[in-house]
């Protein structure tokens, strides 16, 4: 998502109040008729990564898997090359959306990503977690790239709490999916979705309840993959109950 900040409230966001937009969205071609959704499918990219258990091998995978990650995306959003990585100390625990996180995450932070490296990701040589956490903060950046995060902030929302929800949640869906076509054209095996969802984001973020329901979010997720193409991902024109 946008900063992966999801929520307006952590990150300290102000969505501009005005007329309140019609479920689902109108008015903001950014988001409904976005250029990338008119994009084919990605291209298949073989994706070497060796997940060591020091913080030097892991800093490598998580650079490797930006390499690759660019590699799979620059032709459909050419916006996309030269995205950098952020490391930072590991005993830092406040993440881009504000809220303290004890372990390792991968942030987007408007136009980077942000990484903690902790003895979570590191001690362990199943990449599964730090896979999953950067292949999403990957996703915010394709929305940050293409127009489709600055179209969610300037989206109206006329004050109402159910209606900021809604559309944070298209955000975030939507963020969901793109990570389903990464991972298609990465061709990374996923055998179930719920786990990789659950890794996406630290432990911390879910008493926020800023995505939908797990079975949406498998939805979506698995629409991405499926079609492999980010027309498969536009989440601004689906029905309310698709996003809930």
């Amino acid at each position: 998502m946008i900063v992966r900040l999801c929520a307006a409230t952590a990150a300290g966001l102000v969505l501009f109040s005005g007329a309140a937009h019609a479920y689902p969205i109108k008015g903001a071609a950014e988001l409904t008729h976005n250029e990338i959704y008119k994009k084919g499918k990605l291209p298949k990219v073989t994706c070497k990564l060796n997940k060591g258990t020091t913080r030097a091998s892991t800093t490598k995978y998580v650079n490797d898997l930006i390499g690759c990650l660019t590699t799979a995306w620059k032709k459909t959003a050419p916006d996309i090359t030269g995205v950098k990585v952020g490391f930072v100390d590991s005993g830092e625990k406040r993440s881009c959306s504000g809220v303290e996180i004890a372990g390792s995450f991968a942030q987007q932070c408007f136009s980077f990503i942000r990484v903690k490296l902790a003895a979570d990701w590191i001690r362990t040589k199943d990449d599964s977690k730090v896979f999953a956490a950067v292949t999403a903060a990957w996703s915010g950046i394709v929305q940050e790239r293409t127009g489709i995060g600055l179209a969610w902030q300037a989206l109206p929302n006329g004050g109402e709490q159910p209606e900021i929800d809604e559309q944070l949640r298209r955000l975030r869906l939507q963020s969901d999916c793109l990570t389903g076509v990464s991972v298609k054209s990465l061709g990374r095996t996923v055998m179930d979705w719920k786990p990789m969802l659950k890794a996406m984001d630290p432990p911390e973020f879910a008493k926020y309840k800023w995505d939908g329901k797990l079975t949406n979010r498998v939805k979506w997720i698995q629409e991405g993959h499926k079609a492999g193409r980010p027309g498969a991902c536009n989440t601004w024109k689906a029905a309310s109950s698709k996003v809930t």
